[in-house]
């Protein structure tokens, strides 16, 4: 059992100011394997006067120190990434090729981007030639960095290194069902050499130290990303201080297959959805399928589902591990059932546990089909390995459909017509829209419209989320 109890405040690992012990389940089998404590307000108001008092002399670092710092930071990370990736298997039940393939690298890609974008980063300048106003990019502050369990380091990755390379001072607190990454991470930044203060750690649940952070009148910006639900509470608690929140919530993408699509995008389609257990606020968890092909589609489905692996975290190779707890378990079960009693078909997986498995929060690969778009299992964040499939006729009903939701983070489309491809993506009311499986380039911005969100991550736009911008009148 890994002993995690305490904090990391002001550059040192300290005990919590009173005991509130916590188990940290391994969902691949149930049992605990850390305990860690959730912390206190007492605990939060160390942390924040700690980032409050290092930040008048953190602001003033150049922007070479605080590349130094960073890039002796990316160093120790690539020394301790099998630990990482240890880290995320056990505590989220990531399969260890997955975590170390996908999880562990995000934190490194973010990393190098941020050096790079930091070193072209511009912080001050002229208005423009005519003007005698000044322009200059200043930090926000001390920041209160609230992260998911879903992509542990990703997250972190996408607020602690822009708040660090804009002068910000801070406190993570991440999530209580997967914080051992965030803790390792930790030990990161002190072995790196970061000055005391600037970077804080307390682990606490959202009733606890979220809701500290998000009402302190000390801080002055909140990231978080996690549900929209939360993300509500957090916004209403950071009113009364005007503070700045940029959120990064809940997603329900849609999938736009049309019949000229490629030959496997729909089995490509079903991989995406069920890597990382469906656990992907971006998954596009409805698959929209023209009608003349919808039979085959359904078909291929059905067939991809049953050919993915459902196995332990720990095991190497190609499959999918537990959700992450029994809240989340419970929660997609009950979805499943849903769909099953509202009428919907179901062309694989379901309920029961997977054949090979009898403990864990294992959940077959799960296909519904003749969906329509008012059915729970079509409307709910499911955030598990369960697909909707719906049908369609033209372009616009599909635009119609995949934008009749209150989320807006990405959508997909599969499409020849590369002139089609471009007239739908302008149409579809998400902050990423993805062709024919393309990924984002690494330094581009994520981030969602309406429910899913406000703000963007990543590249340049993730470091001016965290800069104030002052005009200077005669400065010449």
């Amino acid at each position: 059992m890994l002993d995690k109890r305490n904090f990391y405040i002001n550059g040192k690992w300290v005990t919590p100011s009173k005991p509130n012990d916590f188990e940290v389940i391994n969902p691949s089998n149930e049992e605990p394997f850390a305990i860690i404590s959730l912390g206190y307000k007492e605990d939060t108001d160390a942390a924040v006067d700690a980032a409050k008092n290092a930040f008048s002399k953190w602001k003033e670092t150049s922007k070479e120190e605080r590349i130094s710092l960073l890039e002796k930071l990316l160093k120790i990370y690539k020394k301790r990434f099998d630990e990482m990736t240890e880290a995320i298997t056990t505590e989220m039940g990531s399969p260890i090729d997955y975590s170390s393939s996908t999880h562990t690298v995000s934190g490194q890609s973010h990393l190098e981007d941020f050096i790079l974008r930091l070193k072209e980063f511009n912080f001050e300048e002229h208005f423009d030639s005519k003007s005698n106003n000044y322009i200059s990019y200043e930090p926000i502050g001390v920041c209160g960095l609230i992260t998911p369990w879903n992509w542990p380091i990703n997250q972190i990755a996408l607020k602690v290194i822009p708040a660090i390379a804009t002068g910000c001072t801070m406190i993570l607190k991440p999530s209580e069902i997967a914080p051992v990454s965030a803790m390792l991470f930790a030990e990161m930044i002190d072995e790196a050499g970061f000055p005391s203060g600037v970077f804080n750690l307390v682990n606490g649940d959202g009733a606890g130290v979220g809701t500290y952070i998000s009402a302190h009148p000390n801080v002055d910006m909140v990231s978080f990303t996690g549900s929209t639900r939360a993300g509500r509470l957090i916004s209403k608690n950071a009113a009364d201080t005007i503070k700045r929140v940029c959120l990064e919530l809940g997603g329900k993408g849609g999938n736009i297959v049309f019949a000229d699509s490629y030959p496997n995008a729909v089995r490509d389609g079903i991989r995406n959805v069920m890597s990382n257990s469906g656990q992907s606020c971006d998954a596009p968890t409805r698959m929209l399928v023209e009608k003349s092909i919808y039979k085959r589609a359904i078909k291929e489905a059905a067939d991809e589902a049953k050919l993915i692996k459902v196995d332990l975290a720990s095991k190497r190779g190609a499959h999918i591990g537990p959700v992450v707890s029994k809240t989340q378990y419970d929660k997609i079960i009950n979805l499943i059932k849903s769909g099953i009693d509202e009428g919907a078909t179901l062309a694989a997986g379901g309920p029961d546990l997977p054949n090979n498995l009898n403990k864990g929060y294992f959940i077959k690969p799960t296909i519904f089909t003749n969906v329509t778009n008012d059915m729970q299992i079509a409307k709910k964040e499911i955030f598990g390995p369960v697909l909707s499939i719906i049908s369609f006729e033209t372009e616009e009903e599909a635009i119609k459909i995949t934008n009749d939701t209150e989320y807006g983070l990405g959508n997909y489309l599969q499409t020849e017509d590369k002139e089609k491809a471009k007239r739908v993506a302008k149409k579809l009311r998400s902050g990423v829209v993805y062709i024919n499986g393309n990924a984002a380039d690494a330094g581009t911005p994520f981030g969602g419209y309406r429910q899913s969100g406000n703000g963007r991550e990543g590249g340049t736009w993730g470091l001016e989320e965290f800069l104030e911008v002052k005009t200077i009148t005669g400065w010449k």
